[in-house]
């Protein structure tokens, strides 16, 4: 994560934490010089040469540190100024102090300074974007973040109706720009690293609906159309168009924001992009399948867009990155199953035929993936089930491994070329039927995912009897997992068989079976 790790230079000796005290005592009560010297002090005390500081500064619970470093941001000295910025930077990465930082009795003092500066447009900006953007990697802080909204009454004011507040400054930070700012810039590193920052809050879906009320949505979008001479294999980690295509992927993926993006016509801005084989291309292929892009504008009949989007499912479910483009975590696994589901929701759609379409994206090995990620959360759902896997699912992914199932059934039950009976087919069809009407019922389910479920269960039953090849492998490699990772092999066999009998009666069914008596009265004659 981003921080200012440039060594501090001491003309005197060395700092130590029992410095504490005196220093926030200066940086509270002196001005100028001697203030600026303490906090000086202090960013030398958690520079890169002192990174094992930086936790027991902030986390210790001896000290408060933040609050002075925060006042120091409102001082007019650009000295003072600056080194609090360096310090909140450098304090900001570990993942300890993020919580106190964001969350702590000294949040509102520290996102109030470091907004208070982007807004009046210091040069420190870049810096204040950079600390902000290192806090909202705490997936928990990030909608507190964003609704900051300082009132000199201490009253409350919606965040989209207080030009004060945090969004509504990243908002004048990005419109403001320049057109094409020249690279290095302040007010160009300042937009850069608000994007950043911006990207992190949009993995909520209660930030997307503050965005999507924004003027935010167009300006990221018009990053990527005013940089377009710049081709995407050139970008580089972290530069203003990785950060806006992250921002328009994260965005595109809720309901509050979706709209705004379409305003700006954001496919046609990134849908040549698609075709790059990498990092930027899959982002730009999972944003276009949020947008309800048509199917005949993903590249090569959809077979890229297949891959890579089933790729990251696996990855993410195996726990591992992608060399060279991703690392375990940059994802979540409701974006990647959403973005299929998306993708097979298109396919399904288009007009020139849907089992030719569904057929690229249900390769057997996706089919189990999805049929994996359901009968996991199943299984985790079910108290008296043995066995489990590495990786849970949440019910988001659940729901959309399901309905890109129910979209994938035309080419999922395809027949054969010869029409032929297979008791494999039968077994797949009864495993998986039942499968999904458990699915139905696990407690918190979505309505739609249940008559999706049932829908799917349904499709599937009627299928039975006759050869479906894609169906028939999918099911073997799903069978393969489940046994690798020791989870139950009967936990969807139908118990419907029927009631076995002997000469006594019905065999653990009636209660008379086995009397205290010793003789069965239930006895069938």
């Amino acid at each position: 994560m981003p921080g200012n790790d440039a060594p501090a230079k001491s003309t005197t000796r060395a700092p130590c934490l029992d410095d504490i005290p005196e220093l926030i005592e200066c940086m509270c009560n002196e001005k100028g010089e001697k203030s600026a010297a303490a906090t000086k002090r202090v960013y030398e005390l958690c520079d890169v040469g002192h990174k094992q500081n930086r936790v027991p500064m902030v986390c210790s619970g001896k000290w408060d540190v933040l609050t002075p470093l925060a006042k120091c941001l409102t001082q007019e000295s650009g000295d003072g100024r600056h080194l609090a910025c360096l310090a909140l930077n450098n304090l900001s990465i570990p993942t300890e102090n993020k919580r106190v930082m964001a969350l702590g009795p000294a949040a509102k003092e520290v996102i109030g300074g470091l907004c208070k500066v982007i807004a009046e447009d210091k040069q420190e900006s870049y810096l204040c974007c950079i600390c902000l953007m290192n806090l909202s990697f705490l997936e928990a802080s990030i909608t507190s973040i964003l609704k900051h909204s300082p009132s000199s009454d201490g009253s409350v004011i919606p965040p989209l109706s207080n030009p004060d507040s945090l969004i509504r400054v990243l908002e004048k930070l990005l419109a403001n720009c320049p057109t094409v700012s020249k690279s290095g810039s302040g007010k160009s590193e300042g937009v850069r690293w608000a994007c950043g920052l911006i990207k992190n809050l949009a993995k909520s879906e209660e930030n997307a609906i503050l965005f999507g009320k924004t003027d935010i949505c167009k300006c990221v979008v018009d990053n990527l159309r005013n940089n377009s001479m710049t081709p995407p294999s050139r970008w580089t980690s972290n530069s203003l168009e990785d950060f806006s295509l992250f921002v328009v992927l994260n965005l595109a993926q809720w309901n509050g924001s979706k709209e705004a993006l379409l305003d700006a016509e954001t496919v046609k801005v990134i849908k040549p992009m698609m075709s790059e084989g990498d990092l930027q291309g899959l982002k730009a292929t999972m944003a276009c399948a949020f947008l309800d892009a048509e199917w005949r504008e993903f590249p090569d009949g959809g077979q890229q867009a297949s891959k890579t989007v089933a790729d990251l499912m696996t990855n993410i479910v195996e726990k591992k990155g992608k060399d060279g483009q991703y690392a375990y975590g940059v994802f979540k696994l409701y974006t990647a199953t959403k973005a299929f589901c998306s993708l097979a929701r298109c396919a399904n759609e288009s007009s020139d035929g849907k089992e030719a379409n569904t057929k690229t994206l249900a390769t057997p090995s996706s089919v189990a993936l999805c049929l994996q990620v359901v009968s996991d959360l199943v299984l985790s759902a079910s108290e008296d089930s043995e066995g489990g896997s590495k990786y849970v699912p949440d019910p988001n992914s659940a729901e959309y491994c399901c309905l890109a199932i129910e979209h994938m059934l035309p080419a999922i039950l395809a027949k054969a070329e010869q029409e032929t009976k297979s008791q494999n087919t039968d077994k797949a069809v009864s495993e998986i039927s039942n499968m999904f009407n458990s699915y139905k019922d696990v407690q918190g389910t979505s309505q739609k995912a249940r008559k999706s479920a049932e829908n799917a269960s349904n499709l599937i039953k009627a299928a039975n009897g006759t050869a479906r090849p894609i169906l028939e492998i999918s099911y073997d490699l799903w069978l393969q997992y489940r046994k690798r990772e020791g989870q139950p092999l009967d936990q969807f066999i139908s118990r419907d068989a029927g009631v076995e009998v002997d000469e006594t009666g019905p065999l653990d069914f009636l209660p008379c079976v086995g009397g205290n008596d010793g003789e069965g009265s239930c006895a069938i004659a």
